[in-house]
């Protein structure tokens, strides 16, 4: 199951990058068309060229890890591939990140990797009817409290102008599309 799980996570960094190398690549080249002369410049092209090749052997080794693991494990680790690119975008194409988006990066990277690895196969358990109420209740709980905390940073953005409220909404709203793909998994 780990080899999968590495597999997809080269895959997905293969297949990220080599998407950002190709558009690096293709800024100093004409639209792509099937003329001669356009398909020439984009094959002698080096970046378009490297990014080409990783994103086709990204999609191989995807495909490897397809036949060794089920869907439900590959898939959620392919989503570890946006943390991938946010650290290849940082050191390569020198973007700047503060810390809650190095936080961000990390705890999305752990997050897939765990969901992938929690898809492993399990014993089922049964749960009782009686404990469901309980679950809606303490989710129920849960999104109230995020929200509220939301509410308070909206309020904290009126009255100083903060401008880092965007991040704060997006990790609420991960928050919660998280614990939902949790449920519903």
């Amino acid at each position: 199951m780990w080899e999968s799980i590495c597999l997809t996570l080269a895959a997905t960094a293969g297949n990220n990058i080599g998407k950002v190398l190709q558009k690096k690549g293709t800024v100093i080249l004409p639209p792509l068309s099937f003329k001669l002369k356009v398909i020439r410049a984009y094959a002698v092209n080096k970046a378009w060229v490297i990014g080409f090749l990783m994103d086709i052997f990204g999609a191989l080794l995807m495909l490897r890890a397809l036949s060794q693991a089920p869907v439900s494990v590959i898939q959620p680790v392919s989503g570890c591939g946006l943390a991938i690119l946010s650290i290849f975008s940082h050191f390569y194409l020198k973007e700047v990140m503060n810390a809650v988006d190095w936080m961000g990066i990390t705890l999305a990277g752990i997050g897939t990797i765990g969901v992938g690895a929690g898809g492993e196969e399990q014993e089922p358990s049964s749960i009782s009817i009686f404990q469901l109420p309980w679950l809606a209740f303490v989710v129920s709980i849960l999104f109230v409290l995020l929200n509220g905390w939301l509410r308070i940073c909206k309020h904290q953005r009126r009255e100083q102008e903060m401008i880092e409220f965007e991040v704060v909404e997006e990790i609420i709203y991960g928050l919660e599309s998280g614990i939902l793909f949790g449920i519903f998994k």
